[in-house]
């Protein structure tokens, strides 16, 4: 992937030069191959996750990298288009136009000096270079810029202790789900399954669950980014706010995760803003598109298609986004608790629904290799809730 993510530098740059060639070939063809390299790059990650049958957690981590490094490569292929085109427009001969007035030659002088330099700086305006590429890839945020600020050294001892953070955040989420998660549905299939099973299998996920999410992000939004940021020296490092303080969904989304809201917010939102001029559609695109990106990461690492993350997420947690206090008004306390109360039972639905799948299908295999099977949930067939293990 690392290899596939640093082949787009090439090849932007010879659409570059290629522009300006003796024989270009038309920004239409270049276009295409950028489409034909993201959906090379978005298969072949998957391919390999699923000829190596790899476990769940090492597929999500293979994935998760995957998307990454494509939004990194559209990030910057995005950032530096403009760069390409307007090069293009500073060249040929300028329209006529009516003789200026007659102005004091001092000032004439000193106009024709200040426009030239501009000309000169928009016309040699330069394309970054493979270092500054590079190093994109791997710091800790996934809109590029030429510069970025950094810090004078590097704490080798923050860098260590932000590593143990993580290990740990790791291995106590290994533990919530051998403890609290495994017993409850290992046995689902081999018995008798119940709405009252189900029921109580939902309590029962819903503060473990919630412990997981709170590990995933102090792990990965602070520990690992702190790290890495450490490592490249990177100073911005916001990238998180105070979700837990958040009284409604909209903020939440908008803090919990401030890495991947500025990218979804600069190349999806305010490109159909400004191209369609609906706020509300683009509200809309981005939560569709980031609950596609969830559940296509989730149904290659289990290996099953139970879309209840893209309902959750595209749907239930899209119609709470509208869902908000009033502008000027005291906030009430409230809203925070609605926020966390619900946050919790989705949690607990999504583990116990996912786990239930997982279960079901490791102890009660469909027999049939029709489609439409494939894609039916195996936890809700009859033959898996009524197996022949029924002990009453």
């Amino acid at each position: 992937m690392k290899v596939m993510a640093m082949l787009a530098f090439p090849l932007f740059t010879a659409w570059h030069t290629n522009r300006h060639s003796w024989l270009p070939l038309p920004d239409l063809v270049w276009l295409l191959l950028y489409i034909i390299y993201l959906i090379v790059f978005a298969i072949f990650p998957v391919q390999e996750v699923c000829q190596h049958d790899l476990p769940p957690a090492s597929s999500i981590i293979i994935l998760s990298e995957q998307i990454r490094f494509m939004l990194k490569v559209h990030a910057f292929v995005r950032e530096n288009t403009h760069k390409v085109l307007s090069y293009k427009k500073t060249k040929g001969l300028k329209p006529k136009s009516d003789p200026p007035a007659e102005t004091d030659p001092a000032d004439k002088e000193e106009d024709d000096a200040t426009n030239s330099l501009d000309k000169t700086e928009k016309e040699n305006q330069p394309l970054p270079e493979f270092g500054q590429y590079l190093y994109f890839l791997f710091c800790p945020t996934l809109i590029y810029r030429d510069q970025y600020p950094m810090t004078p050294c590097i704490r080798w001892n923050y860098v260590v202790s932000n590593t143990f953070q993580t290990l740990a955040c790791i291995f106590y989420t290994y533990y919530l789900f051998a403890r609290f998660c495994v017993p409850v549905f290992r046995n689902i299939g081999k018995g008798h399954w119940s709405f009252k099973h189900f029921t109580l299998s939902v309590f029962s996920c819903m503060l473990p669950a919630t412990m997981v999410l709170v590990l995933g992000f102090f792990a990965i939004l602070h520990s690992w980014l702190n790290a890495f940021a450490e490592m490249t020296r990177f100073a911005d490092r916001m990238f998180y706010k105070d979700w837990w303080n958040a009284a409604s969904y909209a903020d939440y989304y908008r803090t919990w995760n401030v890495v991947v809201h500025d990218w979804l917010y600069a190349y999806i939102y305010k490109d159909i803003v400004k191209y369609v001029k609906s706020r509300q559609l683009a509200t809309v695109s981005v939560f569709i598109l980031s609950a596609i990106v969830h559940e296509y990461v989730l149904m290659f690492a289990f290996r099953f298609f139970f879309p209840i993350l893209l309902i959750m997420f595209g749907a239930v947690g899209l119609s709470f986004v509208f869902l908000k206090p009033k502008k000027h008004e005291n906030v009430s306390q409230a809203w925070n608790v609605f926020m966390w109360i619900t946050l919790i039972i989705g949690n607990g639905l999504l583990m116990c629904l996912y786990s239930q799948e997982w279960f079901a299908i490791q102890n009660c295999p469909s027999k049939s290799t029709s489609l439409l099977d494939q894609l039916s949930p195996r936890s809700w067939s009859l033959e898996c809730l009524h197996s022949k293990g029924d002990s009453g």
